[in-house]
């Protein structure tokens, strides 16, 4: 979820580039820098941190020209630091590249280019690229970035620019987002919309796969193969605030619906490409460390404890490892038991969460190993781990978490399935199905996506409730936890959740005519006790809204309404269900007029105890 910004024209680039990666702030960054070329020569300047220490760098190193590209960082390989920021140069420094996005095979480029004699200043994937450009020149810029595009794999929004072509900017996507706005003796790139809006509405949405030479007098589209492709012009029509949000009314819907691609990301480079193997190459565990660890503490906070639930039935089913999951903020208190074989795990979207860094520091006072996983790249949680998982959700903006919950789970299912293949405990051909699943968990997520009319109305029918209960059992009780806590923050209607099995003990009590139960059943080993549990519910006069698999069309006998989702392994249903269910909140806050992206009283990092 880098910004980029480029532009080739007459007016002034640095006032341009800053401005376009202002407007992106929205998105989150670590740090930023521009690139420009004035009379042959290219100049460079970034800095760690906010666009404003860039600004101040600018005022006592002023940049020059009418053609340049910017960026800002929000890091996934490498601290944030001025040497990992973006642009990056090559060792002749005649080329410089911006890029959002992830190289899964930067590790063998950068030992076949360090073999070549191309020396390496960043921790980054991105640098690979620049150098790779150096190697591969042969005088066309065109057709070098078309070899450079065959030697990536992973994900990428590349944008390069070099002196021996000096009216021109390529840009170049593979699944993720660039958009080329198309202006009047001028032409600009970026990564979202709203850094050209003050210059142009009209633009070419890049499709994955597609490539542009901008220069000031035109733009010319292509494959990535080089082959020439016609474009559409896109007439933007949304004002300022909402192309921040991408034309969606609110971040949250965005973010919701930004899920398919924040799971590909955080799966990139993580799973062989024959889908036979977890490669986790950040962890630089001991040998035989995994082998060793006798119990797991997942320590978290709120979405993030939930996703802890998930992952210790997961971790637990497939690893065969004792795991226990603590509120942080209660962690500390209750002395608990460890041995020198104890991981621990700490999840925190930000890696500020007070109450979890907390958790972290007790942990370590101990002397046990500590394992982040987190959002933040730079966060204290990613600093003070002895190891991180980084999910590459992107900046979060709205206060209720949905891609940051989402990917943390493939985290969770990625790190149990690691322990799993190492301790011996899962056969190849069982790792190779539920990896499949893991890799068709993005479709899964589109496919559910589409169902969101109809469950915008289920919402509508049940906005004016005052209590709502959700119900399931074994990995759907965790869902409905997290379900009912999205509900409750941003619609403010009173919701809990419990175990489907637990009605009898006192739970009964509290359905009466018309109260609302949402009822997952979505765990084919539980589903026939599930549908018992409903049918006591039913009949002391719940609307029950049941969630089952597509094709089962038994549910629909016992419940009023029914949410049908795209099969998957059981193993993944959270996942699959998660977002009917964060969408379900999302509808209801809206239909009782409430601020959906800052619900009252809550803050997005809760830094305080």
């Amino acid at each position: 979820m880098c910004g980029i910004v480029g532009y080739v024209g007459t007016r002034d680039v640095s006032q341009v580039v800053i401005g376009g990666l202002r407007k992106l702030e929205y998105r989150g960054y670590d740090s930023a820098g521009i690139a420009t070329l004035d009379d042959g020569k290219l100049r460079v300047v970034k800095s760690v941190g906010r666009l404003a220490n860039l600004e101040e760098k600018l005022l006592h190193e002023p940049v020059q020209g009418h053609l340049g590209i910017g960026h800002t960082r929000w890091a996934t390989h490498g601290k944030p630091s001025d040497e990992n920021a973006h642009p990056h140069q090559d060792c002749s420094r005649r080329f410089a590249i911006v890029h959002n996005g992830i190289v899964e095979n930067y590790l063998a480029l950068r030992e076949e280019l360090i073999s070549k004699g191309h020396q390496f200043k960043s921790e980054t994937d991105t640098e690979v690229v620049v150098h790779l450009i150096e190697e591969l020149f042969n005088g066309d810029f065109l057709q070098t970035m078309v070899q450079v595009g065959k030697r990536l794999r992973g994900a990428y929004a590349l944008v390069a620019m070099t002196k021996d072509a000096p009216g021109t900017i390529i840009a170049m996507r593979k699944a993720s987002p660039l958009i080329v706005g198309l202006g009047q003796g001028e032409n600009f790139v970026a990564s979202d919309i709203p850094a050209i809006l003050e210059y142009t509405r009209n633009v070419y949405v890049l499709e994955d796969g597609e490539m542009a030479v901008v220069k000031a007098d035109g733009v010319q589209c292509y494959s990535l193969d080089g082959e020439p492709v016609s474009k559409e012009v896109y007439a933007v029509t949304w004002d300022a605030v909402a192309a921040e949000r991408g034309g969606y009314p609110h971040f949250m819907l965005k973010e919701i619906h930004e899920q398919p691609k924040a799971i590909r990301d955080t799966l990139l480079g993580r799973v062989s490409p024959d889908l036979s193997r977890v490669t986790l190459s950040e962890l630089k565990w001991p040998e035989g460390f995994v082998k060793e660890i006798d119990r797991i503490h997942i320590v978290a906070c709120g979405t993030a404890w939930h996703a802890g639930l998930v992952g210790k039935a997961v971790i637990e089913q497939l690893s065969g490892i004792p795991v226990e999951v603590d509120i942080a903020s209660e962690y500390r208190y209750r002395d608990p038991i460890q041995t020198p074989n104890t991981l621990v795990i700490v999840i925190s979207q930000s890696g500020e969460t007070a109450d979890t860094l907390a958790a972290l520091r007790e942990a370590k006072r101990r002397g046990r190993r500590v394992l982040a996983i987190t959002n933040v790249v730079g966060s204290s949680a990613a600093r003070e781990a002895d190891d991180v998982l980084v999910t590459w959700a992107g900046p979060e903006i709205a206060v209720a978490s949905t891609k940051a919950y989402t990917t943390q789970l493939v985290a969770l299912y990625l790190l149990a399935l690691y322990f799993a293949q190492e301790r011996g405990r899962v056969s190849q051909d069982e790792l190779h199905a539920i990896l499949k699943g893991i890799d068709g968990l993005p479709q899964v997520a589109e496919q559910v996506l589409d169902t969101a009319p109809q469950i915008e109305r289920f919402a509508k029918d049940w906005a004016h409730a005052s209590d709502t209960f959700f119900i399931g059992r074994g990995l759907d009780f965790s869902v409905a936890l997290e379900g009912a806590l999205k509900l409750k923050e941003i619609s403010y209607i009173h919701a809990e959740a419990y175990a489907a099995g637990e009605l009898k003990h006192g739970t009964l009590a509290l359905i009466t005519d018309g109260v609302p139960v949402i009822a997952l059943a979505m765990q084919d080993a539980l589903y026939e006790k599930t549908v018992s549990n409903i049918k006591e519910v039913t009949a002391r006069g719940a609307f029950v809204l049941g969630m089952t698999w597509v094709g089962d069309e038994e549910l629909q006998k016992s419940v009023d309404q029914v949410i049908y989702v795209p099969h998957t392994l059981p193993l993944l249903a959270p996942i699959a269900a998660v977002i009917p269910l964060q969408l379900l909140a999302y509808y209801a806050a809206v239909a009782r007029g409430n601020d959906v992206d800052k619900p009252r009283n809550l803050a997005k990092s809760v830094t305080v105890e």
